[in-house]
């Protein structure tokens, strides 16, 4: 018989060996992704704008499709950035996905949720309809690459901005209702980034507003002890009606930096103090010592502290500060989780779907790309 010890040894030794390949295995790619490499971007970029021309939004609609076109038209766009010689191809795509974000039937939940008052009925009134601002950022960053970009989709965007604006500056914590008595910072930093690029879209200027909501980032919503967003305010008094966590201020920090460099920086550092690493595979903390919960009702749920929405949502603040060692290690548990496929020039995340595939290519290719600096 085998004497313990070495069965012992063999199985560490088989541990290691198992956790040296799954780490090279699942970072492979990663250092292209960090770097912005035109195939890896143009890859995923050429799935997700696959399935935006062929999507037909009376099939696919609602909160997920919302999410779905917007992070899409913002990924998109985002390549543009990085490699203009894509712009021909892809803007017309991107202000197709933007531009399916104000269609009355991805807003059916908010409207749901706000008793049947519609967000472009109600401009007029208190209720903001804060779930709208990740649409209204895609719209104003497809109106500045877009010339052609439709007169219609433009004349709501900029009644919505207006209305936004008004709302924003009304707010003693300089947020705006997400749905009923409910405000989420990260929401209100979309707007806020919706604002900043619809100077470049329009060259109106909302300069007062974008002060405003800074100071009462730094003064009302971000939690002194962790660094992190209060994830729920009520936006009146600014009291807050969940705990700091990592998952609001990591999407947070991606929606800043379109609109304040600062604040961006701000966020994205304290997402990554949360970040851990586990066995050369990242993963982000929700919640500061003392607080614990599941997550949202719709998230895959807080697991030992950890949170997925949170670790995927990090790859951004991790890309845009260089941490290349934190994006690596982030990209290992993305990649181990989501399945990556590559087929035909076309790559998609298997266990994801469309949604998955649009908010990793915003993700992955997260940038600075403020309403200021080319």
């Amino acid at each position: 018989m085998t004497p313990w010890w070495i069965r012992a040894t063999g199985f560490v030794v088989a541990l290691i060996a198992f956790r040296s390949f799954a780490t090279w295995w699942c970072g492979r790619g990663a250092e292209a992704w960090f770097r912005g490499d035109a195939e890896p971007q143009t890859q995923l970029a050429a799935d997700v704008a696959a399935f935006e021309q062929e999507d037909d939004p009376r099939q696919f609609n609602g909160k997920m499709a919302l999410w779905t076109h917007q992070m899409a038209a913002l990924g998109l766009a985002q390549v543009v950035f990085e490699h203009p010689e894509r712009k021909a191809e892809y803007v017309p795509i991107i202000t197709r996905a933007a531009s399916k974000c104000f269609l009355p039937e991805m807003r059916g939940f908010g409207t749901e949720a706000w008793s049947g008052e519609d967000a472009f009925k109600s401009l007029e009134g208190s209720h903001a309809h804060g779930y709208l601002g990740g649409a209204a950022l895609a719209i104003s960053v497809a109106r500045a690459l877009d010339p052609a970009f439709p007169a219609d989709v433009a004349k709501q965007h900029d009644a919505l901005i207006a209305a936004f604006e008004r709302r924003l500056l009304a707010s003693p914590s300089g947020l705006v209702e997400t749905f009923p008595h409910a405000a989420h910072p990260h929401d209100t930093a979309a707007i806020a980034g919706a604002l900043a690029w619809h100077t470049r879209a329009t060259g109106r200027v909302h300069t007062q507003a974008l002060s405003y909501w800074t100071d009462k980032v730094r003064t009302k919503q971000i939690d002194p002890a962790s660094g992190l967003l209060v994830q729920r305010m009520e936006h009146r008094n600014g009291r807050g009606t969940d705990f700091p966590r990592a998952s609001g201020t990591a999407l947070a920090a991606y929606y800043a930096s379109y609109a304040d460099r600062g604040i961006a920086a701000l966020l994205r550092e304290a997402v990554l103090r949360h970040a851990s690493d586990l066995w050369g595979f990242g993963g982000v903390r929700e919640y500061e010592d003392g607080h614990s919960g599941f997550g949202e009702d719709d998230d895959v749920p807080v697991l030992l502290g950890i949170s997925p929405t949170a670790t995927v949502f990090a790859l951004a603040p991790a890309r845009v500060s260089e941490n290349a060692a934190e994006f690596t290690r982030l990209y290992r548990t993305t990649t181990l989780a989501g399945v990556p496929y590559t087929s035909g020039g076309r790559t998609r995340f298997l266990a994801l779907g469309p949604i998955g595939n649009a908010v990793l290519l915003a993700l992955l290719t997260a940038r600075t790309a403020d309403g200021v600096a080319p």
